[in-house]
């Protein structure tokens, strides 16, 4: 038999595991998901976690944030200097060129939400708007189940950019013979690669440098993503009450009338429409405070994040340009890393704006011709606010949507063939 403790302790450890599931989608679950990975990264971005960092998170951070370092900084840098150069390997040079670029990608989302002033309060104000919330209300079940599929793109980005480092990292597990990553490039100080104990040590150093670069966008990046889910969670819980106000006004009259008339209370013609209409002014002003609130927090997160999202863009433009001009033979694994970062990005936005359209139509569709005067110029200002798309953007220069993306996709693929034509022409007129 094992002892009590052992057995509560086991317990303990797989119901802290299970929060990590579709089972737990409530805020401040996710928010301790998020943050409890986070922490790996030095980074404590939730005021509820009192305790210190450890000492390991700052060793694993150290060592493998400086094995990138040396691997796509000072690597990178010597061989495209000594070698490329020195042998006209155009080729090399151009792979090597988007492997560093696209590995910066993540990094400057790190930067950012590590150089904003308060990166705790975003977090924190969503956590307080949160508590609010009447848990087993209609309002509550409609967040959750927005909330859960939040959490499937978290968790669907979160296994595509760490597999996507697991299959390059693995690669050369499975190929025959001593075969380096990419068979592209040489770390510095360590030549002949192929030998030992170079290539083992080679092999732990870009295994630890990959680690990194796939840790970092995976799990900042799900800050955002859960962030801007709850902000879609409760735009779209906004609109299902806003659909419900007038039924709901009936329903609190007549559950009013029938303990009125118990009571042998008089009521007059004019009772119902009063009651109804009063019903409507506190739901509708609770609506328009919630929906304010809404705005704010996605004007937190827009602060954090569109510096390093405008980055985001102009490095996987340069990256992917370079990596269809380096082959897609030779970069196969590096373009999905790159893609999926900025394509889930624009699929965020993407759901803020839908869930702010689905607000502003439902203000037309809350059945305002029912109610008094006082309510319908309440709801016309509730439509010039809605009218204002919510949405996300990079460096406030674009939306982040999928017609953004697809515009990036068009404008890297005209760069690409104009590239490729010149360089085509560049061979033809040597010969």
């Amino acid at each position: 038999m094992f002892p009590k403790e052992k057995i509560d302790e086991k317990s303990g450890l797989r119901t802290e595991l299970r929060k990590f599931g579709l089972a737990y989608c409530d805020l401040p679950t996710m928010v301790d998901n998020v943050a409890t990975f986070l922490r790996v990264l030095t980074l404590n971005i939730d005021i509820r976690h009192k305790k210190p960092i450890a000492m390991s998170s700052y060793i694993i951070t150290t060592v493998t944030a400086g094995s990138y370092a040396y691997v796509y900084g000072v690597s990178a840098i010597w061989f495209v200097v000594e070698r490329c150069v020195a042998t006209r390997d155009i080729l090399r040079g151009i792979i090597m060129f988007s492997l560093c670029i696209s590995s910066e990608i993540g990094n400057a989302k790190l930067f950012y939400i590590y150089s904003y002033r308060n990166n705790k309060k975003l977090l924190h104000e969503c956590l307080i708007f949160d508590a609010t919330v009447v848990p087993g209300s209609r309002y509550a079940m409609n967040i959750l189940k927005s909330m859960r599929m939040a959490k499937i793109r978290a968790m669907m980005f979160w296994f595509a950019v760490m597999g996507n480092g697991f299959l390059y990292t693995t690669k050369p597990i499975l190929t025959p013979g001593r075969r380096f990553m990419d068979g592209i490039f040489t770390l510095y100080g360590l030549e002949p690669m192929e030998k030992s104990p170079n290539f083992e040590f080679g092999y732990t150093l870009v295994a630890a440098a990959v680690w990194f670069l796939c840790y970092v966008p995976a799990n900042v990046t799900s800050v955002l993503i859960v962030v801007a889910g709850y902000i879609e969670a409760q735009m779209l819980a906004l609109t299902q009450e806003l659909l419900h106000v007038w039924s709901d006004a009936e329903q609190y009259y007549k559950n009013l009338n029938f303990t009125v008339l118990k009571r042998g209370s008089f009521v007059d013609a004019n009772y119902k429409k009063r009651v109804l209409n009063e019903f409507v002014t506190k739901r509708l002003i609770d609506i328009i405070k919630k929906h304010a609130r809404n705005v704010y927090l996605l004007q937190l997160l827009e602060d954090v994040f569109r510096g390093a999202i405008a980055l985001e863009f102009v490095l996987l433009v340069l990256g992917l340009i370079a990596e269809l001009l380096g082959g897609l033979e030779n970069t196969i694994l590096e373009m999905p890393y790159a893609f999926v970062q900025v394509a889930m990005d624009c699929w965020t936005g993407q759901r803020v704006m839908d869930a702010s359209a689905q607000f502003a139509a439902a203000v037309y569709a809350c059945k305002w011709e029912m109610f008094d005067v006082t309510n319908m110029k309440i709801v016309l200002l509730m439509l010039a606010s809605a009218q204002k798309t919510m949405k996300l953007s990079a460096g406030g220069v674009t939306m982040l949507s999928f017609e953004c993306l697809m515009a990036v996709v068009r404008s890297i693929y005209s760069a690409y063939t104009a590239l490729q034509s010149t360089f085509k022409m560049n061979v033809h007129i040597k010969k």
